[in-house]
Order: structure tokens, then sequence, then C-alpha cells
């Protein structure tokens, strides 16, 4: 599927559930590796990004299987994972490249990594630098700071980091990398980025404490293999809970969706938009907080979305743009430069589509300004492969007038395979 035509939506009814945590994937492949013993996953994303990581670990000598969602991993511990013989791909995965990194800094041999193009211009200096103060021997290939990457694994020194930037990939690669160290370390962040790596750490044997944005991971011996269910992706029912406010005459019922503090903005920002949206069935799963959402038609208008909450929903924002197109007064996101070292330019990416479609937005060194209210009709829209543009856009197209064509739409399968099969089931006939 190389482009897919979308119209204007009369409504939108339905229960959904929404495909596995992508960060939470992740991880129980990466943590389940490195354990002792069989890691078995329940709810697995299976969408291109986790399969790289599956891919990856594979290559280190790690025995997983698949079927579905389910996937079982068998653990070799700490110390148990074997030089590849042929180059990591992680395919478009940041999340594989920069975790796995603080993995192989402590490992005895050598490790060559790469990524598709997009990859190969994403930065890769925010975890270069505090691996190597931990002693790790990490280079670019090109010296540009970016993928392909060579790992030379020797002994980790703990460290005390500062990060300039509140993400969790560079969090968790710097606390991967404390697991092996000589001594605890430390990561301070600007403010709280997503905790599952805290989280599941845990639950898997490790020594963790955090306190606000600070997190400390004390060396282990050994971590021990865990059932894992994976709750469904607050970042995929953020489309549903865009396109259930803003069509017309629809109620959406979302399932099993993490709704863990650290990555539930969303939520936030769409209720200070005027969003009705119910936070039904609140339980715990592995360690996460989850609940189903129930979202009904809203009138939205625009709100200041900026500071502590972008970390909680940076993977949000182009669906929250969309929101602010179709909202009264204006929409303002700030303190998000982030969006631009994405898998696309994503301030440049939503500015761009939206522009087209005919809203009246304009880009901003950290963000955008979206004034909103203005009638928008479709357009050919360019996705520049980034998964999460071609589903806010999908979003954008039910409430224009006129066809909508999206390019490179089957990038999606990176994190919803089935999005569009799922979208058309919920449209009113």
């Amino acid at each position: 599927m190389n482009t897919i035509t979308l119209h204007k939506a009369h409504s939108l009814r339905g229960e959904i559930t929404v495909p596995g945590d992508k960060s939470i994937s992740h991880r129980a492949v990466m943590f389940g590796s490195i354990a002792k013993g069989t890691t078995r996953i329940t709810g697995f994303l299976d969408g291109a990004d986790c399969r790289s990581t599956i891919g990856c670990f594979l290559r280190l000598g790690i025995g997983i299987t698949q079927d579905g969602d389910h996937v079982t991993v068998c653990g070799r511990g700490l110390h148990g994972l074997s030089e590849p013989k042929e180059t990591l791909d992680v395919g478009n995965s940041g999340t594989t490249m920069r975790l796995i990194c603080g993995i192989l800094s402590a490992q005895p041999f050598v490790s060559h990594l790469t990524g598709d193009t997009s990859i190969q211009k994403r930065p890769m200096q925010r975890i270069m630098a505090p691996l190597r103060r931990m002693g790790a021997a990490i280079t670019s290939d090109n010296d540009n700071n970016c993928a392909p990457l060579t790992i030379r694994g020797g002994k980790i020194t703990g460290t005390l980091y500062h990060s300039p930037v509140a993400s969790a990939q560079v969090k968790s690669c710097i606390l991967l990398a404390g697991l092996y160290g000589d001594r605890p370390t430390t990561v301070i962040e600007p403010s709280l980025s997503r905790d599952h790596t805290e989280r599941m750490l845990t639950a898997f044997g490790a020594d963790i404490t955090s306190i606000g944005a600070s997190a400390k991971v004390i060396p282990c011996e050994e971590l021990f293999a865990q059932d894992i269910e994976v709750c469904g992706d607050i970042s995929s029912a953020a489309y549903w809970i865009a396109a259930g406010l803003i069509a017309p005459d629809s109620e959406l019922l979302i399932k099993n969706v993490n709704t863990n503090p650290t990555r539930a903005g969303i939520l936030s920002a769409a209720k200070k938009m005027g969003g009705q949206i119910d936070i039904l069935n609140k339980r715990t799963v592995s360690g996460e907080d989850v609940a189903d959402l129930l979202v009904r038609s809203s009138s939205l208008h625009g709100i200041r979305v900026e500071g502590p909450i972008i970390p909680t929903l940076i993977d949000e924002l182009p669906v929250i743009a969309v929101m602010g197109a179709y909202a009264d007064g204006e929409t303002v996101i700030a303190d998000a430069a982030e969006l631009k070292v994405k898998e696309s330019d994503r301030i440049a990416s939503v500015t761009d589509n939206l522009s087209a479609m005919g809203a009246d937005i304009t880009a901003t060194e950290d963000g955008m300004i979206i004034r909103g209210g203005k009638p928008l009709h479709g357009a050919a829209i360019h996705t520049q492969k980034d998964h999460r543009i071609a589903m806010a856009f999908a979003v954008a197209a039910l409430s224009a007038e006129g066809d909508t064509v999206l390019n490179d739409a089957d990038c999606v399968n990176i994190s919803y395979p089935g999005f569009y099969e799922t979208l058309s089931g919920c449209i009113g006939r």
C-alpha cells in the first residue's frame, strides 16, 4: 500500500483494542534476553520496530520464538550474550538503537549497529557522551554522531549524569549500562520522562530507586525472567481519542490502554481542550496503570501545551496539533524542539500538511501555533514515511471536506498494523 484515500466521516462508533505498547514490547524482549530463564510475553506489538529488537537479540545468541502477539525469550543472563557475526540492523527503531547501546557497551566483544536512512540521521551523541563517561568505547563510523555505530564493550564505571534532555531512551540506555557498573549510576533529567524501564527492571530483580526526575540503579549480579502482559499503547490510542472528539456524532470505547502518568499527557491535554473522556475500569497490569477510555464528540478549544507535560505526550503532539486545527481559538505547542529529530522533522511535517489542508498554522523553533476554527479540506499528505504523521492526518481527514490522500501510507506498520482496517470498521455508514 503506497497511497490511501480517505473521506469525511459522518460518525465514528465502536469498541477498539489498540496494539500492545511499543515501549513495553521493546523492553520486555531486551530485559528478558539479559535475564536468567524464560520470559513469556503476551500482547506483544508485532510491528516493524519491535521485530527489529527481536532480530538484534537473535543475532546476539538469544533464543526467541514468536507466535503473533505471544513471544518467548530464552534469556541467558546479564553476561550471556554472544558476539554477533554480522551487523545489528535496528531498522527504523530509535528505541532499539539507543537502549541496546547501553547493554552492548558492557559486553566483552565488538558490535556494529546500523539502521535505515532515517535512523542514520537521528542524533546519537546524546547516548554516546554519557556512555563514554562510563568507560564505553563507542564511535560513529561516519564521524557525524549518528549511526552506523561501533561499540567495543568493556568495563563500565558508574556515574552521576545530568541529562540535558528528558528522554526515556537516554535514561534507559544509561541505566542498562549501569547494571554492569562498578558503582551505582544515577540519571537526573530536566523533567521526568516515561518510566517503563524503572518499573520493568524492578520486576526483573534490579535495585532501582526513583525520586522525582532522578533514577538510580545499583549494579546487580543477575536479572530473573518474568511473565509480561503488554497493555495497549496510549500513543496508538491517541488517534482514536482525537478522532472520537473531533468527528461528529461519535462514541468510541478504547479498551486496555496504558495510562501510566509518565505517558498519559494526551488525556490531560484533551480534557483541558474540553474533550469528553471517561476513564473506566482502572487496574494494574504487569506493573503498569491500565484503563478503558470512553470518548465522545466534543466542542474543543485551544490551549497551551508546554513545559513538564511535553515528555508525557511527545509522540502525540502531531495529533494534538490536528485537534488544535479543529478547536476554537489558538493552540500553542512549545518546548518541543525534540520533534525535529523524530522519524521526520515533525514540526515541519505537521505544519506543511496542515497548511495544505487549509489550517492557519505557524512553525516555531520549538513547536507551532495553530489558530483553529478554519474549515479544513482534503489534500495530498506527505507522510515522510513517518507512522505518526500518517495516522495523525488520517484523523484530520475524517472531518475535512473532499478527499485526503496519504502517500507512503503503509508506514503505519511500524507501530500499528491494521490501523486503516480498524478505522474503516468504525466509520458510520
